[in-house]
């Protein structure tokens, strides 16, 4: 026993075992302790409330829901809003960035100016305060009666009107994902390495894969087409209110502008540093092969500056992602707003909570992962970038 003892690795190992078994003793202990005082004051511990009836229903939805349903159905609503939330707020703060970062790294001085300005200014005010006055901004608009329409759409101080298919939601969905499919297929048979052909005698191969899906989105578009109604359906004024079209509802609309137009001033410096990034001598070698000035853009500036930039901005959207909670502040229900609901209603707090951190692990994992496994993808192999 005691030659064991002597040996370092050992040591380290019983040390290690000594540390984690510790630990899950202090979670165990904790873990009793908190049900048995649960238990004292009358509250049953665990996930059965999962499957009882709310009994509430929420102000926003992407799928079915009633106050019939139980609470699982609920924070699937959430995550689904919450997503739903994140990737517009995401695809926009991204579109602000880019169009920032792109300003911040321009030869024109006004252009600098207004770039180092804009992230000045909203990067050093509070998310929230910028949430609440988008959402004073659109609640304090005109009323459906005084909006003006232009294109189709109306912005109203009940939300934002805009033309929509009249369409199911599943053949709806379809058509999205065919719709993509259309983009990505042409894209990928350009690339792959399972074609015999070369990459630049592919063009037909890419135009069938383009036409075969749109003509799957124009396929479901009809099949999920509503009986005896026209395929766009515009919103009207009937009374003191629109009715038809899309309504996108003030509190969203709110969370959008306020994520886009913060996100978007971090976005910003990460594409300039990105750009920044960019070794002297790409560019000097790119303009010594006579390559115009977009095509050095395209071809070389472009495609080193993400490879510099994505590792930051995969860290900056899974920020942007989590500020999606801000929805409490002004009645959107997300995830976050589910869960502080059904804590109040149900009591469960501790399994409510948990709940709320595992769906965050989940969404903010599965963004890492992916963002990881596209920078592992297009990573240089030495210094390339260094300058």
């Amino acid at each position: 026993m005691l030659s064991l003892l002597r040996n370092q690795k050992v040591r380290d190992a019983l040390l290690q075992a000594l540390y984690v078994g510790t630990l899950g003793a202090i979670v165990i202990s904790g873990a009793l302790i908190a049900r048995q005082n649960l238990a004292a004051q009358g509250i049953t511990s665990g996930f059965d409330f999962l499957f009882k009836s709310t009994g509430w229903d929420v102000n926003f939805s992407l799928l079915p829901s009633s106050a019939n349903d139980p609470y699982w159905w609920f924070f699937v609503i959430g995550i689904a809003n919450t997503l739903f939330l994140g990737s517009f707020g995401l695809f926009f703060a991204t579109v602000v960035g880019t169009i920032i970062g792109l300003a911040r790294t321009s030869s024109n001085l006004m252009a600098q100016l207004l770039g180092r300005a804009y992230v000045d200014f909203f990067r050093n005010i509070p998310l929230i305060l910028q949430v609440f006055f988008w959402y004073a901004v659109i609640t304090h608009l005109p009323t459906p009666r005084n909006a003006q329409e232009f294109l189709g759409a109306t912005l109203t101080n009940r939300g934002f009107y805009v033309p929509a298919l009249n369409v199911g939601a599943w053949p709806l969905a379809a058509a999205v994902l065919a719709a993509i499919g259309a983009i990505v297929a042409p894209l990928w048979l350009g690339r792959t390495a399972y074609l015999d052909r070369p990459v630049g005698e592919r063009r037909t191969f890419q135009l069938l894969a383009l036409a075969a899906g749109l003509a799957l989105v124009l396929l479901f578009l009809l099949v999920g087409r509503a009986p005896n109604a026209p395929m766009l359906d515009i919103p009207t004024l009937q009374g003191l209110n629109l009715r038809g079209g899309l309504r996108v509802s003030s509190e969203f609309s709110a969370l959008v502008i306020a994520i886009a137009i913060y996100g978007g001033a971090y976005i910003g410096e990460i594409v300039r540093g990105g750009f920044k990034a960019v070794g002297r001598g790409q560019l000097e070698a790119a303009q010594s092969l006579g390559l115009a000035p977009l095509k050095i853009f395209v071809l070389v500036r472009l495609p080193l500056a993400l490879r510099a930039m994505l590792p930051i901005l995969a860290n900056q959207y899974v920020w942007l992602i989590k500020a999606t909670t801000m929805g409490i502040a002004v009645g959107f229900s997300d995830f976050f707003m589910i869960v502080a609901l059904a804590i109040n209603h149900s009591g469960q707090t501790l399994e409510a909570i948990g709940i709320l951190m595992a769906g965050f692990l989940t969404i903010n994992l599965s963004l890492a992962a992916i963002f990881n496994r596209i920078n592992k993808a297009i990573a240089l192999k030495g210094n390339q970038l260094r300058g």
